[in-house]
């Protein structure tokens, strides 16, 4: 059994971890086959492996993430999953005895093609991303920039950049900004922009409605 959490394993002086141009992830992660860029931060207890975390993401406790590309500045909560691991349903059993065979028998091999096509369905997140509280992304789902996905939902179609889904499965609730915005603020790029101009216009970011900061920065 799992040993019980105690709140200074999460945060020191009631304060979390000052971040830093390194990758913090808490000593109870676990983070193999995986790149890791600058500002990144993983919570406790969350597990990825074989993908890759852009700039300024981060995921908090208890998350699984697997063969996935999440972008620049995604907002992860904790019991997040990225990409769920599929089971061959078209076959007479799904369980993984029919691909996990070495492990049940001692004259067979593993198939290898199941774990090929594992890793060959990719989630990909986009920048500025944020999944809502035990939402799960399927294998083969993108998740546009700038998109936000709802507490619980179960996302199993491709989200569209700057769209808000709830539910279960996830379906639009409402554009985050119209279309045009939107339009405008991915070719603004600003995740792109170095460590030094994002706080130059952190003033404007905290301040500014998004589309007189458009015109300022456009």
């Amino acid at each position: 059994m799992r040993p019980r959490r105690r709140r200074h394993e999460i945060r020191t002086g009631g304060r979390r971890v000052k971040l830093s141009e390194a990758p913090t992830i808490h000593p109870t992660a676990t983070v193999t086959d995986t790149t890791m860029g600058r500002w990144t931060d993983v919570g406790a207890y969350t597990e990825i492996s074989a993908s890759s975390f852009g700039d300024y993401s981060y995921i908090v406790d208890d998350g699984q993430v697997l063969f996935s590309t999440v972008k620049k500045f995604a907002s992860i909560a904790s019991h997040v999953r990225l990409n769920p691991s599929n089971h061959p349903i078209e076959r007479a059993a799904a369980h993984h005895f029919t691909y996990r065979c070495a492990d049940y028998f001692e004259d067979a091999e593993h198939d290898t093609g199941i774990f090929e096509w594992r890793r060959a369905d990719t989630v990909t997140i986009g920048n500025d991303v944020w999944i809502g509280h035990a939402a799960t992304v399927m294998p083969g789902v993108t998740v546009g920039d700038g998109a936000v996905i709802g507490s619980g939902a179960v996302v199993t179609r491709d989200v569209a950049p700057y769209t808000i889904v709830t539910g279960i499965p996830a379906r639009p609730l409402r554009p985050r900004f119209p279309a045009r915005i939107g339009e405008r603020l991915m070719a603004l790029g600003w995740w792109d922009w170095s460590h030094e101009r994002l706080r130059t216009a952190l003033p404007d970011f905290q301040a500014l409605p998004v589309e007189t900061f458009l015109e300022k920065y456009e």
